[in-house]
């Protein structure tokens, strides 16, 4: 036995055995606190009593600046002759609220603003008496007013943010201005601004076809839907083989347009009472009258209008008359100097707050076509006085604006040179095409 523990080979097999024995006892002492290798304890394990919980996240919907998500939303225009009160009929207001409504202050807000065709919406409780938590009355596209009646009576008035996109067309005139500008699907409002621009240089009655323009403006847009048009930022017009170019430009007293040489395009009075249309009928010492079928003097000029076109003043003045004659239907008269004076004849109805001694101002509205007095449908007769004695509205020269002032010839020199190098990068309109457009 001795000797079986003393050879070489025993002791080689005890060591080789002692040495795997401490391996064995090292691997599993180390398993036990930091394995390579997942145990079944090393996930957690749930237990019975655990809560699971699902929630479900809302995100609040907005209008007008206020949560509607709990609240019925009704959307109207408000209808010929209703007022204020007619909008909540059918709903529940507190007699609280109902009586502030009744006593606020004109200040704080005018009822007698409230127009037809205008959009309103109300937000109302789904509840069984439709409690309404706030009206919204929308004038424009822009202003809105919000009135919170739910508790007590709180008017709000809000206004939508405006962007503005610079744009530019061109165009060759083939029948029209306003049918080439308007086939684009541009706004007439920058048909009116174009001519009040040019208005006496050119005569638009007289355009040629092949007449071409070009020019820049700006598009005011709402939630990107556009609304309207901005300002014109520069223009070049060709008509009959001659070139006008109109540039803004404020010396402080604001933007007027001048020509390349610094001279005002804009007259003292402005050549059209109402936004560019058809001159159905010009002055003349021998007409014949429609309607009493004489040949008598007709020393006006008549355009054509749908009954309810806005009339404006042509510039600055005084009213003298405002009322209803026979003949000439609803007009008015205003003084606009000691040298010049006009007439608007035939109108639907009178502007409200025209009458004898009011100051208006120039674009003002004083009045809408109509067809009263002696006239065979809806038109205007624009009359015009010089030093007491009618004469051509369209042929009269009236002394034009102030020009470009020395102080700021090299502010506007500036000016001018960046927009007529902008207006050269726009290429006027292919031989097959009518208009061009593009979005900057």
């Amino acid at each position: 036995m001795m000797k079986f523990f003393k050879s070489s080979l025993t002791k080689k097999l005890l060591g080789i055995a002692a040495f795997l024995l401490v391996i064995g006892v090292a691997y599993f002492w180390i398993d036990d606190r930091t394995s390579f290798f997942p145990h079944q304890t090393d996930y957690a394990i749930e237990s019975d009593s655990s809560v699971h919980v699902e929630r479900e996240i809302v995100l609040p919907v907005f209008l007008h600046g206020m949560v509607v998500n709990d609240l019925r939303i009704v959307e109207d225009e408000v209808k010929r002759n209703q007022r204020f009160t007619d909008l909540l009929s059918g709903y529940y207001i507190s007699p609280v609220v109902m009586q502030q409504l009744n006593l606020l202050p004109k200040k704080i807000y005018d009822f007698r603003k409230i127009a037809a065709h205008k959009k309103y919406t109300l937000l109302v409780d789904h509840d069984s008496l439709k409690t309404v938590r706030a009206l919204v009355y929308e004038p424009n596209s822009i202003d809105y007013v919000v009135f919170h009646l739910k508790d007590s009576l709180l008017v709000e008035s809000c206004q939508r943010k405006v962007d503005t996109l610079e744009r530019h067309l061109s165009g060759r005139i083939e029948s029209t201005l306003s049918h080439t500008i308007e086939s684009m699907k541009v706004s007439h409002e920058l048909t009116n601004k174009f001519v009040d621009i040019f208005a006496w240089v050119v005569d638009f009655q007289r355009l040629q076809k092949g007449d071409q323009f070009k020019l820049i403006y700006e598009e005011n847009l709402v939630d990107e839907t556009p609304i309207g048009v901005g300002r014109i930022l520069g223009v070049y017009f060709e008509h009959s083989n001659n070139g006008y170019y109109a540039f803004p430009f404020d010396q402080g007293d604001g933007v007027d347009y001048f020509d390349e040489n610094g001279n005002s395009l804009r007259k003292a009075l402005l050549k059209y009472p109402i936004e560019f249309s058809r001159i159905s009928s010009r002055y003349s010492k021998n007409r014949f009258h429609p309607v009493v079928k004489v040949f008598r003097p007709h020393l006006g000029t008549d355009f054509a209008a749908s009954t309810g076109t806005p009339i404006r003043s042509v510039g600055d003045g005084i009213v003298e008359e405002a009322q209803y004659k026979s003949n000439n239907g609803n007009y008015v008269k205003i003084r606009h100097n000691g040298t010049y004076t006009t007439g608007y004849l035939h109108m639907s109805k009178i502007a409200s707050g025209i009458k004898p001694g009011t100051r208006v101002r120039q674009g003002e509205t004083i009045g809408y076509v109509g067809s009263t007095g002696l006239a065979t449908g809806p038109h205007l007769c624009y009359r015009f006085w010089k030093n007491g004695v009618q004469v051509d509205a369209l042929k009269v020269e009236l002394p034009p604006s102030q020009p470009i002032k020395e102080e700021s010839f090299q502010s506007f020199e500036i000016v001018k040179e960046d927009i007529i190098k902008r207006l050269q990068l726009i290429p006027f309109p292919s031989a097959t095409s009518e208009v061009e457009v593009a979005i900057r």
